[in-house]
């Protein structure tokens, strides 16, 4: 396997939705076997390190059924696909009915030919984990219901919602301790050593077929987490699943990357157990908030090998459209200082495009949609200025910006930061205001030197300036952005 780059870039493809496409494009079924070549060396211009196939796994017939049967799920599906008719519900990928490939997408060995191919493009395979639950038919409910939280006919009574009864006994469906359990899944009980054991056979499973796996909600099963949605005591006392699990997969996988879906502040936590990557869903909702101060103390404070170990995104299958949380404008500012921070950058499949309709995971078709004028060519910049070694390879600096003269708050919306490798600089810049702006940023760490004119040249656009080194050193760089301004610049010694 080939080792990862530091600081991926992933791109993230709904498997179901994306094959749909390319049979249409193509006008004949398209499978994991049949995707074109030039789909792949499309992919693998943008320069992405691996691509996340999202829901390859064999999904739920009775998860279909309960979807049907769901008065509010059959009108979110027919808000995001005004079209919908029956046979676009494939069913959730989140409840998997077992780690085989559907036959709707192909085959096991069908998917095992496409890695190869990816392989041949520079591209490495990410594929999805669920930990917490299975589908609600899966066969452990026939052959392993000790794997499996139980309940009591009183449990089904008081939380219908959370249980549902199956020949003989009543089970839990999986569930996180906020919310009503998922009524197409069955819960599995870590608290049981063999229910541990068999899911991490599971796991390294999965690890035998990628390069890279997303876990799905992987703080649930930590012992303090499971304990508050359901009670009871570990055997042994404070067993956890994670890190010794973890490790069985490093010994058999060393270049593996595992990336934690997680939340409630609870990232280092997961690194700490061995995931090389945690969802920054912090940074997420700071950015969609109004008050940029808090985002810049997001990236200031924390310790950089602690943001190296984060998943930084605009937007993913599970939140809203980044056209839609940022706008088309604002978004771009966004991207610009998020994608070129330290850690895995996450791109959504459609993002580049401008997609604003966001597709339920059950729905295996998605509508046509406009491509947003200008948007594609700004992601091809800005991922191909991060295929360079300097964002992998070099150092990362959180800068302050401060006040252009006193009285202009303006600064209090800026973002920057700053990468070195030698005589490699850059300098990622933007205003998160719908209102223009100015700012000096002082650039001490990039080691400008006083007496030597610097060219900055922006690798998004066509800015390019000439500054004075002594003024950089004493004063900063001065800078005036209008409403959602952005730059990459590429600092370097005038000829």
């Amino acid at each position: 396997m080939i080792a990862w780059p530091a600081h991926p870039v992933l791109y993230e493809i709904n498997t179901c939705a994306w094959l749909s496409d390319l049979s249409r494009q193509s006008h004949r079924p398209v499978t994991l076997s049949t995707v074109p070549e030039t789909e792949l060396r499309r992919l693998a211009r943008y320069g992405f390190d691996g691509l996340w196939l999202m829901g390859v796994w064999q999904r739920s017939a009775e998860g279909r059924r309960i979807a049907r049967a769901h008065p509010q799920l059959q009108e979110a599906y027919r808000h995001a696909l005004p079209d919908y008719v029956p046979a676009d519900l494939v069913g959730s990928p989140y409840a998997i009915l077992r780690y085989q490939v559907d036959s709707s997408l192909g085959s096991d060995a069908e998917l095992d030919s496409l890695r190869q191919r990816l392989a041949g493009h520079g591209l490495r395979l990410i594929l999805d984990f669920v930990p917490n639950h299975l589908a609600i038919d899966h066969p452990w409910v026939r052959l392993h219901p000790d794997y499996l939280v139980r309940g009591s006919a009183d449990d089904l009574s008081r939380e219908p919602g959370n249980y549902f009864r199956t020949p003989g006994q009543i089970l839990a469906h999986g569930r996180d301790p906020y919310f009503p359990g998922w009524t197409d899944t069955v819960q599995v009980d870590y608290r049981r050593p063999a229910a541990r054991r068999a899911m991490a056979d599971l796991l390294l499973e999965v690890a035998g077929r990628c390069d890279g796996i997303r876990c799905d909600m992987a703080m649930l099963v930590t012992h303090d987490i499971f304990l508050r949605t359901w009670g009871g005591q570990f055997i042994p006392s404070g067993a956890e699943f994670w890190p010794a699990t973890i490790a069985e997969v490093r010994y058999t996988h060393p270049n593996m990357l595992l990336m934690a879906e997680v939340y409630w502040d609870m990232e280092y936590q997961m690194q700490q157990m061995g995931f090389d990557y945690a969802y920054d869903k912090r940074l997420y909702d700071r950015l969609r908030g109004d008050n940029v101060i808090l985002v810049r103390e997001h990236l200031q404070l924390a310790n950089v090998d602690y943001q190296r170990r984060l998943v930084r995104f605009l937007e993913n299958h599970d939140e809203e459209r980044a056209m839609v949380a940022f706008g088309a404008a604002r978004s771009r500012a966004v991207a610009t200082v998020t994608l070129t921070l330290p850690g895995a950058r996450l791109v959504h499949d459609g993002q580049m495009e401008g997609r604003r309709r966001r597709l339920p995971v059950q729905l295996g078709r998605r509508m046509p949609e406009s491509a947003e004028p200008g948007l594609e060519p700004f992601y091809r910049r800005l991922l191909g200025a991060l295929r360079q070694p300097v964002f992998h390879d070099g150092q990362w600096y959180a800068l302050e910006p401060y006040e252009a003269w006193a009285g202009n708050p303006s600064h209090r919306n800026m973002l920057a930061h700053a990468w070195r490798m030698g005589s490699e600089r850059r300098l990622a810049v933007a205003n998160l205001a719908n209102e223009r702006g100015q700012c000096f940023v002082l650039l001490g760490p990039l080691g400008l030197e006083s007496a030597a004119g610097w060219e900055l040249v922006d690798l998004l656009g066509s800015a390019r300036h000439v500054r004075d080194g002594r003024a950089l050193i004493t004063r900063g760089l001065y800078l005036e952005l209008p409403a959602y301004g952005h730059h990459l610049f590429d600092i370097r010694l005038k000829p």
